[in-house]
């Protein structure tokens, strides 16, 4: 049976446009953990001669050896394998022979030995029809040490994919059985993490209900632990500063308080888990970025439900199994993973060319006590669309005066000139057609299933 692969075209596009090109080609994939990057790579070489070898954090003399004996395989020579070979003249052999050559998660190469980055650089400059795929999951490593203009392969690169996870609606191809607000629930425990989805996949298939997929002992746990103590040197810091993000706490000096560190340590740690991709820095749309006005945020909704949920309730799940008052919470933290999923909907309308013009920037603003969910703009033809998003069923008179504040709302913006519309996404919206009569743009869950993914 094929394991369940979604989406993903454009990338196995590339990656196959570039196997077969007549030059020489350098290809980096990287993303974070568990987000497909394997699946991916080893789906583009299907029915192409390949060499797959993931590098393991052991001894380069390992590592080479295990290497040799899968080029040996590629090439039928088995006189490869039982050679004293370097990198470079292993790489040699496969130069020109149409094998394609995928090292999965290569910092685990460097970890051994940095200077095999210069190594690497030799084998790339001397070669004449070499397709080499280097991937890896630790994201500054691959921007600063393969990718940054400091790298010995900077410049070399031919193309490269940084793997992103799969939008909301993607969810429907792994559960078409389940409505979009069961999708809802899912998506806020997962995110578009493929590893993610389908773990939760086998669990509601096996009869588990959706709180029994991060109890005790099933893999959604402790998985967040594990993969930041990988990266982290003092977890305990840095797990409070995230639980504070979590919890909502997205302003700096709202961190500082939650957590009782100091404003100069809270500071670091924000700078070094935006360099690691944990935290994101975000500013209003369409305002100057100041420090002042920036709000921090966790990458992924797993992450994020793992220190809203998880991470301040493990001795009760170990104790007892469930988490007191879960459902009532959890329906309350999707108001804020409905928010990202109202941004993945609107950017598939926008690139069917199903609304009102299309932009070209999307995002949050805020001022103050003011927010708006969600501003989209075109800043070339001076066009802004306007949306809030409430996850809640809603009557067209409740719309109304929701969309009247909007209007208000917008105005703090400062658009002079530009064209306007207006817009509401709900978890269920009676009497939409009323609303687009007047005017408005109106969502809701029961639209979810006409747009066209990409």
């Amino acid at each position: 049976m094929c394991e369940q692969f979604v989406n993903r075209e454009k990338e196995l596009q590339a990656l196959k446009e570039a196997y077969l090109s007549d030059r020489k080609e350098l290809i980096i994939v990287y993303g974070r953990r568990r987000v497909g990057k394997t699946a991916l790579v080893k789906r583009s070489v299907r029915e192409i001669p390949h060499v797959y070898f993931f590098a393991e954090e052991t001894l380069e003399k390992e590592n080479l050896r295990m290497f040799q004996s899968l080029v040996a395989k590629a090439l039928k020579n088995p006189l490869v394998a039982k050679a004293e070979l370097s990198w470079e003249e292993v790489f040699e052999l496969l130069d020109g022979s149409g094998v394609v050559v995928i090292i999965d998660e290569f910092p685990n190469l460097l970890k051994a030995n940095r200077g095999l980055l210069s190594k690497f650089q030799k084998i790339w400059d001397s070669s004449r029809k070499l397709k080499l795929v280097l991937t890896g999951s630790a994201i500054s490593v691959m921007e600063s040490h393969v990718l940054g203009y400091k790298s010995p392969l900077y410049g070399r690169r031919t193309l490269s994919i940084k793997l992103e996870p799969l939008s909301f609606l993607h969810l429907k191809e792994f559960f078409p059985e389940k409505s979009w607000e069961d999708l809802v629930r899912i998506y806020g425990i997962t995110d578009g993490i493929p590893a993610y989805i389908k773990e939760v996949q086998f669990r509601l298939k096996t009869g588990e209900k959706l709180e029994d997929v991060f109890q005790p002992n099933k893999p959604l746990f402790d998985e967040a632990e594990f993969l930041l103590r990988s990266e982290l040197r003092e977890p305990a810091r840095y797990f409070a500063i995230l639980k504070a993000i979590a919890f909502g706490k997205t302003k700096f000096g709202d961190i500082v308080n939650f957590t009782g560190l100091p404003s100069s340590t809270v500071s670091q740690y924000l700078s070094n888990l935006q360099t690691l991709h944990i935290v994101e820095e975000r500013h209003p749309i369409g305002e100057p970025e100041r420090r002042r006005n920036a709000r921090y945020y966790l990458s992924d909704l797993y992450f994020n439900f793992w220190f809203r949920f998880v991470y301040p309730n493990r001795s009760q799940l170990l104790d007892f199994g469930y988490i007191e008052n879960f459902e009532e919470e959890y329906n309350h933290y999707l108001g804020f993973v409905f928010e990202k999923v109202a941004g993945d909907f609107l950017r598939e309308l926008n690139r069917a060319g199903e609304l009102p013009f299309r932009f070209t920037k999307i995002g949050k603003w805020w001022k103050k006590n003011e927010e708006i969910d969600i501003v989209a703009l075109n800043e070339r033809e001076k066009k802004a669309l306007f949306v809030e998003v409430k996850w809640k069923s809603l009557g067209a008179g409740e719309a109304q005066e929701v969309l009247g504040d909007l209007k208000r709302k917008a105005e703090l913006l400062g658009l002079k000139g530009w064209e306007r519309w207006y817009g509401i996404v709900a978890k269920d919206l009676r009497g939409k057609g009323k609303l687009r009569g007047e005017g408005w743009l109106a969502w809701d869950l029961g639209d979810f299933g006409g747009t066209s993914k990409s």
